[in-house]
């Protein structure tokens, strides 16, 4: 009997929280958490100001559900994310406050954010909202493609083995 449950080596292994921006995360990026989660062990928490669905899981994936209004679910995973876990954003000011506390980042397009590309993102991103405001039309990103979940999926399995590797 296949028990989701039980401990596998590599559930010892590893020993971080995957965290994800779950308001606007693909649902694709979330499957393929909710497969490593399963496949390793690892707890994830899905924060959103909605309930998310979260899958049958022994309590490794949790929903979080924070109260609604702007940047709450960044609030809760600024405060109980730890050095060392892994936060799933697409929410650049998030993610420069979390490199800031040694809190692996990474986009949904498969890009890690990190000390040296973060900074720049959030100066595009605030340049955008400035054009934005001064009524530029400014296109948003292009839709999620098959290409964007491959780079997530690739990203995401190198940072588990390099945990992996880490760990033993």
């Amino acid at each position: 009997m296949n028990d989701d449950t039980s401990n596998t080596p590599l559930q010892e292994s590893i020993a971080f929280t995957i965290w994800v921006d779950a308001d606007a995360a693909p649902r694709e990026v979330k499957e393929i958490v909710f497969r490593a989660s399963k496949r390793l062990g690892l707890p994830v928490r899905l924060v959103a100001n909605q309930s998310i669905f979260a899958p049958p899981s022994g309590g490794r994936v949790q929903s979080i559900a924070v109260a609604s209004g702007a940047n709450m679910a960044d609030r809760y995973i600024v405060d109980h994310a730890c050095p060392g876990d892994l936060v799933i954003t697409a929410d650049i000011p998030l993610a420069s406050q979390l490199v800031d506390r040694e809190i692996l980042v990474l986009d949904p397009r498969g890009l890690i954010l990190d000390a040296n590309n973060v900074r720049s993102r959030l100066a595009a991103r605030d340049l955008l909202d400035a054009a934005r405001g001064a009524g530029m039309e400014v296109s948003g990103p292009s839709p999620y493609s098959a290409q964007d979940k491959t780079a997530f999926a690739s990203a995401l399995d190198r940072i588990l083995t390099k945990a992996m590797r880490k760990k033993s």
